[in-house]
């Protein structure tokens, strides 16, 4: 009996001992997801999505247990060119109709240096969920210097490279190129 109460009183004094990690909320104006396509061995298009919102968890003292969840709408695509976006939100690639929505679950995260790390994590698109790798770098931590409030802030950069052919995108792939370089760039608040 007494085992028992120990155990309670553990799995109590667990439960009220605040988390480690922090949560930030990503800054929807200052947050950046680009692509970039060969298009026929002409040129390289570029492209970004402007709807991106998500979390971090971020555990200062032990990276390795922080975490990463980002959404983004596929029809927010934004390559400059309105007829070729129209196009890339159609079934032939995108298919925004069907698949409203992409996302990026971390599942675990190597620190590499000081400001330096993989994260891993489940990326959907195109109704397909696939492991990636971001090679990234954790640019600043402090206070907003432009608002009166006091605002904590963290800012990152990754890259990555995906085959759009492994999310089930496989159209012209002699012709637009099947690797898309990704860049991300993003702010975010703390809550």
């Amino acid at each position: 009996m007494k085992t028992m109460n120990w155990i309670a009183a553990a799995g109590l004094a667990f439960l009220a001992t605040p988390a480690l990690a922090d949560t930030y909320k990503i800054d929807t104006s200052h947050v950046y997801v680009g692509f970039e396509v060969d298009h026929l061995g002409f040129s390289t298009t570029y492209g970004r999505f402007n709807d991106v919102s998500g979390t971090i968890e971020l555990d200062e003292e032990n990276p390795e247990m922080s975490s990463v969840e980002v959404k983004i709408d596929p029809a927010s695509v934004d390559t400059g060119h309105a007829e070729r976006d129209e196009h890339l939100r159609g079934a032939d690639l995108l298919n925004t109709a069907e698949y409203p929505e992409m996302s990026f679950k971390s599942t675990g995260i190597e620190r590499t240096g000081e400001k330096t790390g993989l994260i891993t994590g489940d990326l959907t698109l195109h109704g397909v969920t696939r492991p990636v790798t971001l090679d990234t770098e954790f640019t600043r931590k402090g206070t907003y210097p432009m608002t009166e409030e006091k605002i904590e802030v963290i800012g990152f950069n990754a890259t990555t490279t995906i085959r759009r052919s492994d999310f089930g995108m496989d159209k012209w792939l002699q012709m637009v190129g099947d690797e898309l370089p990704i860049t991300i760039s993003f702010e975010a608040h703390k809550q």
